[in-house]
């Protein structure tokens, strides 16, 4: 199919009316996507009794990319298939742990990345959201 549009059973569900990913010809276009598990939890974020967070970069970076890899996965690619990545921090000193983690997927012949620093994202306690394109001709 040329043109098709996926929710992927298992993950959790977009927050809005929008794919988790999207088939144009030979490019495929994974939406924004975080750490939030099929229960909407998130991973690497916890709260005490007393209502403190504790958020870990790392644990938030490996599931997003695992996300995005299980999303790939539905549709016949994988990560090696990535040729461009955006990923959207919340906090720049947040730029090392998530480096490190993105290095355990991808070396310089991976594909291109833009890094940014945004406001907020949709939870307070998501610190990144990474999107991408992928490129995996048809059969």
């Amino acid at each position: 199919m040329t043109n098709q549009a996926v929710v992927v059973k298992g993950k959790a569900a977009p927050r809005g009316r929008f794919p988790h990913v999207k088939r144009a010809g030979d490019f495929l276009f994974v939406s924004g996507t975080s750490a939030r598990l099929p229960d909407n939890s998130i991973a690497g974020a916890e709260a005490d009794a007393m209502g403190a967070t504790r958020l870990a970069i790392d644990v938030q970076t490996r599931a997003v990319l695992d996300n995005i890899r299980d999303i790939l996965r539905s549709v016949g690619a994988d990560l090696n298939d990535v040729v461009e990545i955006s990923a959207f921090l919340v906090n720049m000193n947040d730029f090392a742990g998530y480096n490190a983690v993105y290095a355990d997927y991808f070396d310089y012949d991976g594909p291109t990345r833009t890094t940014v620093a945004v406001h907020q994202l949709p939870h307070p306690h998501l610190l990144i959201e990474i999107k991408a394109i992928a490129y995996k001709p048809q059969k």
